[in-house]
């Protein structure tokens, strides 16, 4: 708890500010204040990286996270745990008083994780397992019974490799295993609500949800990272190598039935199409002019209209210059004609 009051008293939670109020804190020293009734505290690790994730194209179009490109691991676990229960209440002879997270609620779980000896917290501040990896999701079955207490994992086998934290292209990862999440990727493309700073944007280069960067570095997943063939996390059709084009042309009303239960529609449809316009920019490629033009003229978000605006600077043309005159005279709303301004500046495109 001392590492995590001091992240908060930091600010590096950014904009998740439900992480500092006076509930989630104490409930996450004590988590007996969620269930009083609790004897045992059962955790589990899915893996979740798919063959087909495992050897995506070193150059792929536009990256997704790789627990995200299938089903809502939040829906799916829970289901899991809600039978583990049914099995347990059967071999036991009774029910009991259980609670069940999958990220959902304010418990310190990688250090339970870590007491339950399934792994150590790396540098990334992602839990390793030893003989796995990283790439597996966590999830929590609070238990009003006592179960035999498993080891807890003592060992650090990061050493002196710095891998992670050289990868990252924010340097987001901190000293003591915690990360600045204003400047993390998946914080940005995910949690962030607002504008992505300028100063980031070229940082996420084709990454539109989430962030494997860390991840991909860490030796241990390179030689031991497991594959899974769990259908619940193959990679869903729209998300198979798609390019910017598809989330650029994301619809008011078309985003959610090709996302339903998909981790993609936690920033919604507006933080999808502002994080494409970024990837899109990144690309350089004037075949996304027309889609962008389209979005600054006509989009009734202003949070995309924004980020079309500087994705057109950083593709920089003649053609690019004159739809951001026109979208400059059009344009009521100052922050985004600030955008266009910038965009229209000589060495946008660098920025």
């Amino acid at each position: 708890m001392e590492v995590y009051h001091r992240w908060l008293a930091q600010g590096h939670q950014a904009g998740m500010n439900y992480m500092a109020s006076e509930r989630a804190i104490n409930h996450r020293e004590n988590p007996g204040l969620i269930l009083p009734e609790c004897k045992s505290i059962l955790v589990t690790g899915t893996l979740y990286l798919t063959p087909e994730s495992k050897i995506r194209d070193e150059n792929p179009r536009v990256m997704v996270a790789s627990y995200a490109l299938g089903e809502d691991y939040h829906i799916v676990l829970a289901d899991r745990l809600r039978t583990l229960v049914e099995s347990l209440e059967a071999l036991v002879g009774e029910s009991f008083p259980h609670r069940i997270y999958t990220d959902t609620g304010p418990i310190l779980e990688r250090e339970l994780a870590q007491r339950s000896g399934l792994g150590w917290i790396g540098k990334n501040s992602c839990l390793i397992h030893p003989k796995k990896g990283s790439y597996f999701l966590l999830a929590e079955l609070m238990l009003g019974l006592e179960l035999i207490l498993d080891k807890p994992f003592i060992n650090d086998h990061c050493g002196n490799c710095a891998r992670c934290i050289e990868a990252c292209p924010t340097d987001c990862i901190l000293p003591n295993r915690t990360i600045d999440s204003s400047r993390c990727i998946s914080y940005l493309t995910i949690e962030e609500k607002g504008a992505i700073p300028p100063e980031l944007r070229a940082d996420l280069g084709n990454w539109l949800f989430g962030c494997d960067i860390c991840q991909q570095a860490c030796p241990w997943n390179l030689r031991f990272a497991g594959t899974s063939n769990d259908p619940a996390f193959q990679p869903r059709e729209i998300l198979r190598n798609p390019g910017p084009g598809r989330f650029l042309d994301l619809g008011p009303e078309k985003w959610r039935p090709l996302l339903r239960n998909s981790p993609l529609e936690r920033p919604r449809r507006k933080g999808l199409v502002r994080n494409a316009c970024i990837v899109a920019g990144n690309s350089g490629d004037p075949v996304h002019i027309p889609s962008l033009k389209r979005l600054l003229l006509t989009d009734p978000e202003e949070l995309v209209r924004a980020h079309a605006a500087w994705a057109l600077g950083k593709i920089g043309d003649k053609e690019t210059k004159s739809v951001l005159e026109t979208a400059l005279m059009d344009e009521t709303e100052e922050s985004i004609r600030e955008e266009i301004r910038t965009a229209l500046s000589p060495g946008a495109d660098n920025k």
